[in-house]
């Protein structure tokens, strides 16, 4: 802790050149939006690890989002952005900032999505293995799109939906390390996830089982798409197209809108010695349902869904924060270990 520290305060009072060594990164934390100020008002993403961690320590990231903020302990924070571009522009940014030595650096990527009620429930936690691409395709407009089509949406260089053979394109699929998976959530399974009355009711809404459960941690793979897209229909099409997208390995649980751009840098940051793309975890809770309930269209679902205004907005920030707290506690706690060796 002493050596971070010193290196610390080396590059932020006698600027980077003076820091000869690197700044050792165990963990980094990535959130993709926040709410006003970092600490002290409505929270977003970032702010719970803000205050939790204690990242008093701030670097100017003039070429990314937000500025990088780390704590004593070597973990570093930071913001990405909202959409895949942002998320893909400010992790290459920070990847490629000569002051951090990120080589033996986890992941940890926590944000909120929109669950399937077949697959969770409001405020509950995500870990995904699979991450998939939502925006990389053809489209044709469903007024326009062949009678016998289920959507009118179309895998790239394909010319009807699912046609096989799946081509792997690179950047629309992304399979995490599942042992590192495993791992965290055996370590965060039982953890308690905040519930109140408000969600409570909101749960009894949806016929589905899962969704009518209090909030709890599940597995679940993870589509990624900048287009925020929500209802009863768009949900086949993306437990469809996941399930194109791994042929049948992966079951669409919740959907986020910045993860396949983070993990394509990260795979070239990865590439280029910079990263361990084998040592990243995603973990997205549910702020909301990704379809309307009992009683209401898509559309007047859609008019609900806004930002600090998700069913389970503030819940869903306290269960990314309890569940992602602890896999990054246990990284930092056994980091004499799990710097050479994976748990």
């Amino acid at each position: 802790m002493r050596v971070i520290h010193a290196l610390l305060a080396a590059s932020l009072f006698c600027g980077v050149a003076a820091a000869q060594a690197k700044i050792p990164v165990k963990v980094v934390v990535v959130t993709m939006f926040e709410i006003g100020n970092d600490t002290g008002d409505t929270p977003g993403e970032f702010q719970h690890w803000v205050e939790g961690e204690h990242l008093t320590h701030r670097f100017a990231m003039p070429a990314a989002y937000h500025d990088a903020l780390m704590n004593d302990d070597g973990v570093l924070g930071i913001v990405t952005g909202v959409g895949t571009a942002r998320a893909s522009a400010t992790i290459m940014a920070l990847g490629t900032d000569p002051r951090f030595d990120l080589t033996h650096a986890y992941w940890v990527i926590a944000g909120i999505g929109g669950i399937d009620p077949k697959q969770g429930s409001l405020a509950s936690a995500v870990w995904s293995d699979w991450i998939v691409d939502g925006d990389i395709a053809h489209e044709i407009d469903i007024r326009e799109v062949p009678k016998d089509w289920p959507t009118g949406y179309v895998p790239l260089r394909k010319s009807t939906p699912y046609e096989k053979p799946r081509t792997d394109d690179n950047g629309i699929v992304f399979h995490l390390n599942t042992g590192l998976v495993d791992w965290a959530y055996n370590l965060t399974r039982d953890i308690k996830l905040p519930d109140n009355a408000e969600i409570r009711e909101r749960r009894q809404s949806f016929a589905e089982p899962a969704a009518k459960k209090p909030p709890y941690v599940l597995r679940g793979d993870n589509l990624s798409a900048s287009t925020f897209w929500h209802g009863k229909l768009l949900n086949q099409w993306a437990r469809d197209w996941v399930s194109y997208q791994t042929d049948g390995r992966g079951t669409y649980a919740i959907c986020g809108m910045e993860d396949t751009g983070t993990l394509q840098s990260l795979t070239w940051l990865d590439r280029a010695g910079k990263v361990d793309a084998k040592r990243v975890l995603i973990l997205r809770t549910a702020s909301n349902y990704d379809q309307q309930r009992e009683g209401i269209t898509a559309a007047e679902s859609l008019a609900e869904t806004k930002i600090t205004k998700y069913s389970a907005f503030l819940p869903s920030l306290d269960s990314a924060y309890r569940v992602g707290d602890v896999v990054v506690r246990n990284l930092v706690t056994n980091w004499s270990t799990l710097r050479d060796r994976m748990p």
